[in-house]
């Protein structure tokens, strides 16, 4: 029997972006275990601040499957050890990944278990294309020379998207044969937010949902290229005067400040509104009840919140660059990321026209159902037993 160990660490309380991913995929591979005929084992690393509190507790979102193994060894050292170049012998941790066939790193890096074959996803190169978008160019520098390293001794690499797979390919020189593309899917489905649902969740938000609005959904930080919406958005109030507010959903990420400056000066910051984390059910609300969703992202390694939006029912004008087109297909505007006017016309252009919104609406609902987790842990699967 095919036996695969995959790498949880990434799945944090309220999963996102990588952890979302990681989350769902081992869902769904537990369900298929019996019909698919393999076991499959969770391994998971504590953060820094738990492992010198000696805290190696599962996560409790993870607890409820039968193989699971602490590896303990914070994920801050392993990656420094990654990153050195060092000849690394680390035959003592392999007993904690439960001796598989196959070891999965879900998060740029894989252990050099030598008792197995190992495959290694790198979502998008953002931190070798555009190292100005990361923390500090010494982290850019560190994860890519992981991602590098780990490269020496994985089989095969995981990816999301075409546009991903070229990027690997041209900025790491891993041969294309090595390299499978698999997309993501949404965390919701088209029936999500039933009637009575969206009344319980109206009343725990204190928004009018009278007023129309733009919706971005996203981690507040310079690739997702927030500051061309706000002169969008300033742009339309100023010349168009339309009636909309301007909804920002995510976490603060990296180098966010540039970003609330701009809120502040802008004229009609106080119909700008930032909301922190929300619970999945939430931004679902917001989806739904988005008049337009606007990601003019510079680069992605797929676009997870694009699709949602369209899973949900709102229209979208998103960026022509990177992995977008691969998602939207021509169920979205697709604009000039670096053309603020461009990004407004096309804002402009759906409040305008009710018959284009519901075209939108239409062909992003049909486009969703060509992604769901099942088929994505169905393709890894597949994956897994190419290389056996």
């Amino acid at each position: 029997m095919l036996k695969i160990t995959i790498d949880a660490t990434p799945v944090k309380p309220n999963p996102s972006g990588v952890g979302l991913y990681v989350a769902n995929l081992i869902r769904e591979l537990d369900a298929l275990q019996v019909d698919e005929n393999f076991e499959l084992g969770i391994v998971y690393q504590p953060q820094l601040q738990k492992w010198v509190k000696g805290d190696f507790n599962f996560p409790a979102s993870l607890k409820n499957y039968s193989q699971t193994n602490v590896l303990p060894l914070p994920v801050r050292i392993s990656d420094l050890l990654f990153a050195s170049g060092l000849k690394l012998n680390l035959s003592y941790f392999e007993k904690y990944f439960g001796l598989p066939d196959i070891l999965h790193g879900t998060n740029y890096s894989v252990y050099p278990d030598k008792n197995s074959l190992k495959i290694m996803d790198i979502y998008d190169l953002s931190f070798i294309k555009y190292p100005a978008y990361t923390n500090t160019s010494i982290r850019a520098f560190m994860y890519t020379q992981k991602v590098k390293n780990c490269l020496k001794w994985t089989d095969l690499v995981l990816t999301i998207s075409e546009s991903s797979k070229r990027d690997i390919i041209e900025y790491l020189q891993v041969d294309p044969n090595k390299v499978s593309v698999i997309p993501l899917a949404s965390r919701y489905h088209p029936d999500y937010l039933s009637d009575e649902m969206i009344q319980e969740l109206e009343q725990q938000v204190k928004y009018d949902f009278s007023k129309p609005y733009l919706l971005f959904v996203s981690n507040i930080e310079p690739r997702k290229n927030i500051n061309s919406i706000i002169t969008a958005f300033n742009f339309l109030k100023e010349k168009y005067k339309i009636e909309h507010q301007l909804i920002l959903i995510g976490q603060k990420g990296w180098k966010y400040k540039q970003i609330f400056t701009a809120i502040e000066t802008s004229p009609w910051k106080h119909e700008i509104h930032h909301l922190n984390y929300l619970s999945d059910e939430l931004v679902a609300l917001f989806y739904a009840k988005a008049d337009i969703f606007v990601y003019p992202s510079h680069y992605e390694g797929f676009g997870l919140p694009v699709l949602e939006a369209m899973t949900l029912g709102a229209p979208v004008v998103t960026s022509n660059t990177s992995s977008i087109p691969e998602v939207t297909g021509d169920a979205a505007l697709l604009i000039d990321p670096n053309e603020p006017i461009q990004l407004a016309e096309a804002i402009l252009k759906i409040i305008s026209d009710s018959q284009l919104r519901q075209t939108l609406i239409d062909k992003g609902k049909a486009r969703t159902k060509l992604f769901s987790w099942e088929k994505t842990a169905r393709e890894v699967l597949k994956v897994y037993r190419s290389i056996v």
